[in-house]
Parts: C-alpha cells; structure tokens; sequence
C-alpha cells in the first residue's frame, strides 16, 4: 500500500542496510608474548612477585606490578561511628617524635566503660610535645598555601621549626614569630625569596620582630651544623630530599622578585627577561647601591618596561611590589644616569628604544 502525503510533507528516506567496513584498525593495546604470538595471550599474573608471566612458555614480560586494588573490604558506610576499619592509620611521620605505632582504645559501643578507657589511655600516651608540633605544621601549610608557596618550603620550614623546638632556644618568642621566621629562610634556600613585607602580610607579625627571629634562626642553624658536621636533614613528605651543610642566607637578589612582579604587571617574557638581567647589570654597575631589593626590583621593572615598548607607570608597580611610587622614581633617576653602562645592545636587538625612556622629573 502506498502512503499518501499531506501538501508540503517530505517523505522519509528508505532506511538503507548497514554495510559492515571491509577493515577497520584495532586500536586496542594488548600485551602479547613476543615467543609465543598467541592470540589471544595466555598470560597470569603473580600477585606475590608483582610479576606478568606468558603460562605457554614461561616469559616473564613485566616485573614489579604495582596493585591497585583496595587491600580489604571497607565497611565505611555501614559503621554508625563514622570510623572506617579498613585502614590502620597513618604512616609514621618523621617530623614528629617517637615511632606513632601505638595501639589506641577506640569508644566501642558507646559505654561509659568504654569512653573511660579511651579517654584513660589517650592521657596516658599523649605526647604534648607533637601536640605542640602537629598544631604548628598545620598553621606553616595553611599559610604556604594561602600564599600558593611550593611543597618543598612548607617541608623546609616545618623541619626547621622541628629543629627550633627540639633546641628550647626559642622558649621566650612567640610561636608565630618562630613561624614566620622559618617559613622566611625556607623561601630563601628554596630559591623562591619572599621580602618581610610579604611574610608581615602572610603571618601578620611585625617587621622588626620576624628581622629578629631571622637572625636568632640563622645563628642556631649555622651552630647546629657545626656540632652535626654536616649532616643536617630536610625532610619532605617523610623522605630524606636534602642531606648537606647549612648555608647562611644572603640578602635577597632584585632579579629574583622581578619575575613574580612582571608576571602580576602582565609583562611579557621579553620584558621580563630583560628586568632579571638589569637587575644583575645595576648589581655589576653598582647602581642604588644601598637600596633595599624591593625598590630596585621595581626601578628595574618600570625601566624595562619602557625600553621594551609596554610602559608600566610607577602607581601600576608600586600595586604590585608594594612599594611607594616616589620610591620608585628616586630609584629610577639613579638608573636613568647609568643608562649608557646599564642598557646591553642586545637588549636593543630584541626591540628596545632607548627614546623611549621617559626622562626623570
């Protein structure tokens, strides 16, 4: 029977049959014995060994399988405590003192008996001091992540303030002080300075208390590394990452805070490679001798940004540096006299003018 159509209508088109493809490429990554070429496989996997081994023939095709298959059963949401017995606990961690493999008395069923017992063995063998230690590690990784700083320096300053602790030097400072100071010499050895206005912002201590909690710092590290011949230890996430002598730190270098500065002006890497290397130019030429990093950072950046044609004023770098722009100027007049030891012709290869150097008012 033919269907009829309404004016307008346009009629389906016939379904056609599927044609199967006459090759088609097998995407799929399969392991195979290069002896045998069976197919399929006739491989088993050792689970003791961690081993892949061809059955046909005996092979041994990968070693050291790593199985990431849960170890047991989890009863997490069936238990009514919120407790899930299928781990044990943390792993040790080195950072804290005495070996944490104790055996702790859970509340059980509910009981006063059973709280009784909890709460008898956690006064029993609760250690005050790692009280002490993990309440401050928590404070010196809430803090380096606020500020987006790497794993390392919080690593770094948490062995450092272990160290600090264990030495009752510091009894008589204030824990945030003692804080704010470890975190300032992680950055530093870490190669990711940060200036004490920076640490002030982050932990809100004063200047002159974390200048003076520095210096405590680095006389303890450098007499502690001359009683241990050398052998201090950084430990990062429970592994021995560092095993060498103590380095007293020396004073910021401009060029390192020039790149977190253009990146924060939204220069580009021309213009920002060319700040780092007037940075250590004005250190050769001993231009603003004196002169703290922070505001011969910023002279630097507002120089190249001019030379290199993406002109950044002095209140748009004193947001980003903290510093204040009259600072920024004065320094700039000193930088403009040295123009012609400074400037690099190669710098004038990659595009810079110096016309466009604005002249000093």
């Amino acid at each position: 029977m033919v269907p009829f159509l309404s004016p307008g209508a346009i009629p389906e088109p016939e379904p056609q049959p599927e044609v199967a493809p006459d090759w088609e490429q097998n995407l799929n990554v399969r392991m195979m014995c290069p002896e045998c070429r069976e197919d399929p496989p006739n491989l088993v996997e050792d689970t003791r060994a961690g081993d892949v081994i061809c059955e046909s023939c005996g092979i041994v095709l990968s070693q050291r399988g790593i199985d990431l298959r849960a170890e047991w059963r989890t009863f997490a949401n069936d238990d009514q405590g919120n407790d899930d017995p299928s781990r044990v606990g943390d792993a040790p961690n080195l950072l804290l003192n005495g070996n944490q493999l104790q055996t702790n008395i859970a509340f059980g069923d509910g009981s006063m008996r059973s709280k009784d017992l909890h709460r008898a063995q956690n006064k029993a063998t609760a250690d005050k001091g790692n009280k002490n230690l993990l309440q401050a590690f928590k404070q010196i990784g809430a803090y380096c992540d606020s500020y987006h700083l790497p794993q390392i320096v919080s690593d770094g300053a948490k062995h450092i303030y272990k160290d600090a602790e264990e030495s009752k030097l510091f009894k008589g400072k204030s824990q945030e002080a003692v804080i704010a100071g470890c975190i300032f010499i992680s950055c530093r050895r870490n190669n990711v300075p940060r200036t004490f206005r920076e640490i002030f912002d982050m932990t809100h201590v004063s200047k002159k208390e974390i200048g003076r909690v520095f210096k405590l710092l680095e006389k303890f590290l450098m007499t502690q590394d001359k009683h241990k011949a050398g052998s201090t230890k950084v430990i990062a996430n429970g592994v021995v990452a560092m095993n060498e002598t103590y380095q007293a730190t020396s004073t910021t270098n401009p060029g390192e805070l020039c790149a977190r500065f253009c990146s924060a002006l939204g220069l580009d890497q021309r213009c920002t490679n060319v700040a780092i290397d007037l940075a250590g130019q004005m250190a050769n030429v001993g231009a603003l001798a004196g002169r703290s990093p922070l505001s011969g950072a910023a002279a630097c950046i507002y120089m190249a940004s001019y030379l290199m044609g993406q002109g950044r004023t002095p209140k748009q770098i004193s947001e980003a540096a903290k510093v204040s722009d009259s600072t920024i100027r004065n320094a700039y007049k000193s930088l403009y006299a040295e123009k012609d030891k400074l400037i690099l012709p190669e710098w004038l290869e990659r595009g810079g003018d110096k016309e466009n150097l604005p002249k000093p008012s």
